[in-house]
């Protein structure tokens, strides 16, 4: 596929209203709007010939209703947003090789390029029946940090693995406490933004967790376990700051008028 050709895409948006750390955050009010309105409008200005809100919950529909997206309920019993997804695109009919992004719904200030992006890599790769994104890690601690999910990827940008630690393990400088990266570093974080195929995700829906999933907490190893290739790109640019806790809502009503979207 070549670069300038534009990619065939949907998207959906698992916004459901339960959450541990910040309930019903998907409603929460951005500048008057709830904030799955303002990651819906991303989606849209994206170039997805479809965006479609998938959610377990009547006030979520409603609120999305209200503002014009098409909404699929789902079962209230899925574990991943994944798995709403896969039921989402099952019952919309979409054919096994249809490639949909899933945009979470507490990212409202994701960059539409960034959707378009992972798309275009996904259809740019036929072999391939996922796509993400990466940024390079930059900082010491960063690396270090489990909550920041490392990826190292072969010389065609295919996954190798997916980790919490720091990874590729730099054996002298790291065995010597050294407190910077080192020089020829090649560390990179991942980005939570996927394309899938239709088919990996019905594939995703139909197996169980595999033990290095369960180890990591990383839903992505199941792929790579089962013999899946994970296309990995460096994003064009930030990918904007997600809501998990009151303190990150806090921050993008500050940041969003800003964000000139």
């Amino acid at each position: 596929m070549s670069e300038g050709r534009q990619a065939d895409f949907a998207v959906i948006i698992p916004a459901r209203f339960d959450s541990s750390r910040l309930p019903g955050k998907v409603l929460a009010d951005i500048g008057g709007q709830p904030m799955v309105q303002h990651v819906y409008r991303r989606a849209v200005q994206s170039g997805a010939t479809s965006v479609v809100v998938a959610t377990d919950d009547q006030r979520v529909q409603a609120a999305c209703e209200g503002f014009g997206a098409r909404v699929v309920l789902t079962a209230a019993s899925h574990r991943t947003g994944t798995d709403r997804l896969a039921e989402a695109a099952a019952s919309l009919a979409y054919p096994a090789e249809r490639i949909v992004v899933n945009v979470q719904g507490d990212e409202p200030l994701l960059p539409p390029a960034l959707i378009r992006q992972v798309a275009k890599n996904l259809a740019a790769h036929s072999d391939a029946d996922v796509a993400t994104l990466c940024q390079r890690v930059t900082h010491h601690d960063e690396l270090f940090d489990p909550h920041v999910v490392k990826v190292v990827s072969d010389r065609e940008g295919y996954a190798l693995y997916f980790s919490r630690a720091p990874i590729p393990w730099h054996r002298d400088e790291f065995m010597a406490d050294q407190v910077s990266l080192p020089a020829d570093s090649m560390h990179f974080r991942h980005i939570g933004l996927y394309a899938y195929r239709v088919a990996y995700l019905e594939y995703f829906a139909t197996h169980e967790p595999c033990a290095l999933e369960l180890a990591e907490s990383l839903e992505q190893l199941r792929a790579l376990f089962g013999g899946h290739r994970i296309h990995v790109a460096e994003a064009t640019e930030p990918p904007g700051h997600g809501v998990d806790t009151p303190a990150d809502l806090a921050r993008v009503r500050q940041l969003l008028p800003e964000s000139g979207l």
